[in-house]
């Protein structure tokens, strides 16, 4: 099941400013952890689904490489996200 329309809308009114602003780096990276918290769930079930897998890796990074290109632009914006997340530890 993919994402609907409205959690979109939601998840980047919540982290982008606005549900039109869909480029913000913040909206991008808590759009893919939604996705990959998805995906995380949906591979427990299907451990056998290697595409499902494929996509889920590259999923975590292209987030990882934009985690990185906020912490080298704005580190308060990036220590707030990933708290908000709940990314790390």
């Amino acid at each position: 099941m993919s994402i609907t329309a409205e959690e979109k809308k939601e998840i980047f009114k919540k982290f982008g400013g606005e549900e039109a602003n869909t480029g913000t780096t913040e909206g991008q990276i808590a759009l893919f952890t939604h996705r990959i918290n998805h995906l995380t769930e949906h591979l427990k079930e299907n451990q056998k689904d290697h595409a499902s897998r494929r996509g889920l890796l590259k999923l975590v990074g292209k987030r990882r490489r934009l985690l990185n290109y906020l912490m080298k632009t704005d580190i308060a914006k990036y220590r707030e996200l990933i708290k908000e997340l709940g990314i790390r530890k």
